[in-house]
């Protein structure tokens, strides 16, 4: 038996990798909006133009509950995804 000793600093880092881990796998419920950052991450675009471009033209879902915060749906998101998803051969 191996024993394995840890500061008590890096055991707590561990532990919340581990938990981010499972949390990930289970598929936690993720927050229904997002902010632009999050959108763009989640489209694979670089450009706020573009973002501001697929809100305009209705293709995603937003939400402005201030006047220079815009959140976006993440669900419209993913629809908009599947909407433009090709079939492979």
């Amino acid at each position: 038996m191996e024993v394995i000793c840890l500061h008590d600093e890096a055991f707590y880092i561990l532990i919340e990798q581990v938990v981010a881990r499972i949390k990930e796998k289970n598929g936690q419920q993720k927050e229904k909006w997002v902010s632009d950052e999050e959108a763009m991450k989640l489209l694979n675009i670089k450009s706020k133009t573009t973002l501001q471009k697929l809100r305009d033209e209705g293709k995603i879902r937003f939400s402005q509950p201030q006047k220079k915060i815009i959140l976006y749906d993440r669900d419209s998101i993913n629809s908009y995804l599947e909407q433009n998803s090709r079939n492979t051969f």
